[in-house]
């Protein structure tokens, strides 16, 4: 299913097979929590004009709205949002232990409170395995236990060792489920994923266990929670040496341009992030010369393109001045121009890290764009 193509250091370029299409990697996966990306970006205009190879969507959020027996009735999530390349679906743990208030962890799974009715759900490994089958996504995502950063040693241990008992038990439901006549997606993919917070032994320890695992890929969890940026490249970079070559990984949350640049260097092949569109539905831009604030008083009169190295939709037909009015205005439009500008930059980004990789000058690519793209654009 995963082939590696190329390798530059622990940079990985790979290719990926799925049921609903190929995956170049390394890639971005624009996050459409509920099914739609924020912002007022269709699945037509993510396939026709943005680049995008994978969406992902939530469990949890459909599971609460409109329902997964709901989507299953309509065919499936692909069906659904009129999507039909590949799709990853996040398990809910995260939200679950992110979202709600109250929570009982058990070995069974975890009784929380909807946040949107308050309602009583419980969610395990069972429960997330069922709900994503519904959902019919491409690749699933396991059940796990999402500890705060920081954490105890004693409890971060006691947690890796549920997460693995509860992924022994996500393996054999989703192989229960794919088995089942009426199932959409009977090749649905199973990525487990990785949980130690911060501590290397635990970290590496965890993941030597479920590499034995038959699973499809491994993630990297529990990052990008407000550590240092430093630490999380050090996770990585202690994870990765035990991380199977011949599967694909995935940093999960992650995040800036910078932040992608150095994870691919340091070996990993998936990303995702709201980061392109929350920051571009308050005005912050991702250029190819650093981050623009397009509701600055110095756009007020430019005609320029938000990048003029883009050739997004947004960039080929607006000017500055114009997507600076309608933040101005309160008009909706200016929101969805950035999103798309914003989205189209992360897909080329990662297009452009595979070129580099195709190519053989990563090195070069990192060194130039890892700190430009973090910088304040000053043009």
């Amino acid at each position: 299913m995963f082939t590696l193509l190329k390798q530059a250091g622990a940079a990985r370029r790979g290719r990926f097979e799925t049921v609903h299409g190929i995956i170049e990697t390394p890639v971005f996966m624009n996050v459409g929590t509920s099914a739609a990306i924020k912002g007022g970006i269709s699945s037509v205009d993510l396939a026709d004009d943005l680049k995008t190879q994978v969406e992902l969507c939530n469990t949890y959020h459909l599971h609460v709205r409109p329902g997964d027996e709901v989507i299953y009735k309509l065919g499936g999530l692909h069906k659904f949002m009129n999507w039909h390349k590949p799709i990853l679906t996040d398990s809910g743990g995260f939200q679950v232990f992110s979202l709600a208030k109250l929570r009982r962890i058990k070995e069974e799974g975890v009784t929380f409170n909807s946040h949107i009715d308050g309602k009583r759900i419980f969610m395990g490994p069972e429960e997330s395995m069922r709900i994503q089958s519904h959902l019919a996504s491409t690749i699933a995502m396991a059940f796990d236990e999402c500890v705060e950063n920081p954490a105890p040693y004693d409890y971060s241990k006691k947690s890796c060792e549920r997460t693995t008992r509860w992924l022994q038990r996500c393996i054999a439901e989703m192989s229960r489920l794919n088995s089942l006549p009426d199932t959409i997606n009977k090749k649905q993919m199973l990525f487990g994923i990785n949980q130690g917070c911060t501590f290397d032994d635990l970290r590496i320890e965890h993941m030597k266990t479920i590499r034995e695992l038959p699973l499809d890929g491994f993630a990297i969890g529990g990052l990008a929670v407000g550590e240092p940026t430093e630490v999380m490249y050090h996770v990585i970079e202690q994870v990765e040496p035990f991380m199977p070559k011949d599967k694909p990984r995935y940093l999960m949350g992650v995040g800036t341009p910078s932040n992608i640049i150095e994870a691919v260097y340091r070996g990993v092949d998936f990303f995702d992030c709201v980061m392109p569109s929350r920051n571009a539905r308050h005005g912050t831009i991702f250029t190819w010369n650093g981050i623009m604030h397009i509701t600055n008083q110095r756009y007020e009169l430019d005609e320029r393109p938000l990048d003029p190295e883009c050739d997004c939709p947004a960039c080929r037909n607006f000017s500055r001045a114009y997507v600076r009015h309608l933040f101005k205005s309160g008009e909706q439009l200016g929101g969805r121009l950035a999103v798309t500008h914003n989205l189209y930059f992360y897909n080329t980004l990662t297009e452009r890290i595979r070129k580099a990789l195709d190519e053989g000058c990563f090195i070069e690519f990192r060194a130039h764009y890892s700190s430009l793209l973090e910088s304040k654009l000053e043009d």
